[in-house]
Formats: C-alpha cells, sequence, structure tokens
C-alpha cells in the first residue's frame, strides 16, 4: 500500500509534473494572505478610523488592485504566479510544440497571461463578493427585512436556497479534479489551469540559470527613450514594476509571518490561544455617566440619535454601546459600515437586539 502511495505522489516527476503536495502548498500559502492582510488592515483602522478607516471599506478593491500588480509581475517575467514561482513551479501553454524550449523567463504569451490574470484576481473578488452579498441577504432574512415586491421576494429567497448546493458543487468540481490529478487521469489539478489554457511544471535548471541573469541581460540592453512620449511610457512601466517588485519581495519575505498568522488565528487553534492569554474577567462598572452634552446624543435616554424619536426595536452596536432603531442603524451600518457616533468600523453583524424586562 505504501509502495502504490509512493509511486501517486512519484509518478509525475518523469513527466516533469509537480507532485499534489507541491501544488496543495502554492494554492494555500496565496489562501492565507488574503486573511492575514485583512487583519492588519482591520487593526489600524480600528487604531484610527479617521486615517485608516478607508483602507477597511475598500479592502477587497485595494487588495484585488495590489494582486493584479503581484500577479502580472510574476506571470510576465516568470511564467508563474507569485505563490508558483515561490514553490519552484511554472506555467506552460498548453499544445505548445515548443513547451520545452521555451523558457520561463520569457514570460506568458498575452492570451494565457490575461486568462491567467482573470482566473487568479478577478475569480477570488468575485467570490467574496458574492459570499459577502449572501451573507447580508441571510441577515435581513433573519430580521424580516424584504423589498416590497413579490416577485423578487421569492427569487430571493430561491437565491439563498440554492447557493449552498451551488457552493457544494463548486468545490466537489475542485476535488474530484485534485483526484484525477492524483491517479494520473488529469494534467491539472485546478479546473481553473484548464480555463486558463495552461498547465504547471517544475522549473528546470536552464530557467532558473534564464531568471538569475535577466535582470542583468534587460539592464544591458535598455536604451534611452527617444520622445517624450516613450519617456513617459518608461517612466510609468518602471513604477508599476517597481511597485510590483516591492510587493513581491515583501511578500516572498512575509512569507512565513503570513502563515504564521493564518495558524495563529485559524478556527482549531483558538481553545489553545484563549487558554494560553486569557486573563481574569474586568468587573462591571459601578456607574456609567451618560454624556448629554454631545450634539450627537439626544438629551433624553429613549431617544434614538438618528432619527430622533423614541426608540423603536431596541438595538445596541457592540463596537460602542450605543443604542438605536433597529431599521435606523441597520440602514447607517450598511451604508457607511462604521458606527453614527464614534465612527468607528462597524459591520451588520454587531447589531445586538435588546429585550426589556416588559416583552
Amino acid at each position: 500500500m505504501a509502495e502504490h502511495g509512493a509511486h501517486i505522489t512519484t509518478a509525475s516527476v518523469a513527466d516533469d509534473q509537480p507532485s499534489i503536495f507541491e501544488v496543495v502548498a502554492q494554492d494555500s500559502l496565496m489562501t492565507a494572505v488574503r486573511p492575514a492582510l485583512q487583519h492588519v488592515v482591520k487593526v489600524l483602522a480600528e487604531s484610527n478610523p479617521t486615517h485608516y478607516g478607508f483602507l477597511w471599506r475598500w479592502f477587497d478593491e485595494i487588495f484585488t488592485l495590489l494582486d493584479l500588480l503581484v500577479q502580472q509581475h510574476y506571470l510576465s517575467r516568470t511564467s508563474a504566479s507569485f505563490s508558483e514561482n515561490f514553490y519552484g513551479l511554472k506555467r506552460i501553454v498548453m499544445g505548445d510544440t515548443q513547451k520545452s524550449q521555451r523558457l520561463a523567463s520569457a514570460g506568458l504569451p498575452k492570451k494565457q497571461l490575461w486568462k491567467s490574470i482573470m482566473v487568479l484576481v478577478l475569480l477570488p473578488y468575485l467570490k467574496v463578493k458574492l459570499e459577502k452579498l449572501v451573507s447580508s441577504l441571510r441577515e435581513e432574512d433573519e430580521y424580516s427585512i424584504h423589498p416590497p415586491s413579490s416577485r423578487w421576494k421569492r427569487f430571493y429567497r430561491a437565491f439563498l436556497a440554492a447557493y449552498p448546493f451551488v457552493n457544494m458543487a463548486w468545490e466537489g468540481w475542485f476535488l474530484v479534479q485534485q483526484l484525477r490529478y492524483i491517479l494520473g487521469k488529469a494534467q491539472h489539478h485546478s479546473p481553473l489551469l484548464r480555463l486558463a489554457g495552461v498547465q504547471l511544471g517544475r522549473l528546470t535548471v536552464q530557467d532558473i540559470q534564464a531568471l538569475e541573469h535577466k535582470p542583468a541581460k534587460a539592464s544591458m540592453m535598455q536604451q534611452p527613450a527617444r520622445s517624450v512620449s516613450e519617456k513617459m511610457k518608461s517612466a510609468l512601466k518602471k513604477a508599476v514594476g517597481g511597485v510590483a517588485l516591492s510587493l513581491s519581495t515583501g511578500l516572498s519575505v512575509g512569507v512565513f509571518f503570513l502563515q504564521f498568522l493564518d495558524w495563529w488565528y485559524s478556527s482549531e487553534n483558538q481553545e489553545t490561544i484563549k487558554s494560553l492569554t486569557a486573563l481574569p474577567t474586568p468587573p462591571p462598572p459601578v456607574h456609567l455617566d451618560y454624556n448629554s452634552d454631545s450634539p450627537l446624543l439626544p438629551k433624553m435616554k429613549t431617544v434614538c440619535p438618528l432619527c430622533r424619536k423614541t426608540r423603536v426595536n431596541d438595538t445596541v452596536l457592540a463596537t460602542s454601546g450605543y443604542v438605536f432603531c433597529y431599521r435606523c442603524v441597520f440602514h447607517y451600518v450598511r451604508s457607511h459600515q462604521a458606527c453614527p457616533i464614534t465612527g468607528y468600523p462597524t459591520e451588520v453583524q454587531h447589531l445586538i437586539k435588546l429585550y426589556s424586562p416588559e416583552n
């Protein structure tokens, strides 16, 4: 049995195909980057909402732009994404008769390059946005907040009911493809590689030598721009390349740190962390002074700070402790992602319904 397992994991070596462990490792590397950076941005936004709050509100777009620069830099110079290059892999064009002569330093052809960028950058962005949309729709459904149109309501609930099955089919597709790759029945461990028209292979000695000598050769062959437009294009290209290079270098240096953060904040490790870092529960405050001098707060405690009317369906904001009408604070938080009083970064799941003794 062990001999059969060893044969499965090493059978692709002769074909210069990476093992399942290599391809899964490079996939998990980029998966760990987003939550680690998101945690850093969240800490910055909570420490100074005025200066860093926009980073939290636009994190998905900013991360996608930076990811685009990094992936384009590596795909055009190493024929691989950042994580693939980190593990010594490259992308080979399917059906290319000269793939054995093509070096990784030549970069991917434009067609496969843009397909790879769409798969590596655009699809994850759309998936994150779809998951956030589903999460917000479920929260609205729990509180019975629906548009007045009955047709839209039926589509709304059908979408929520069908999404788990669609997501399960999507993940199952990837699992089946990985099993076929392990058994040697497929050349791709991921269906997305087939959509991009490429397959993964290991870097050869010639590839490594060409990648090491490429920067020196490029600097020797560079010629000064003759016209103003050429100078501007050259400067812009250098600036974008410099940003992409600095980002890629920072990621290369911080790979261990990012993986450590991913382990530290993993759900399996939370119980151990809590037991090691547990502190005694602080006592409740003896008395809380109500700051009636603030222009944002009404003088009466039963009035909502947003609509200035007696509160209906009292709801507290966990990030700041202020109480509002549910409908008022729900729409405000969903639109601004911040507390109306303090400006702290806030999400809809931070709303907590309050129940009075009479209810």
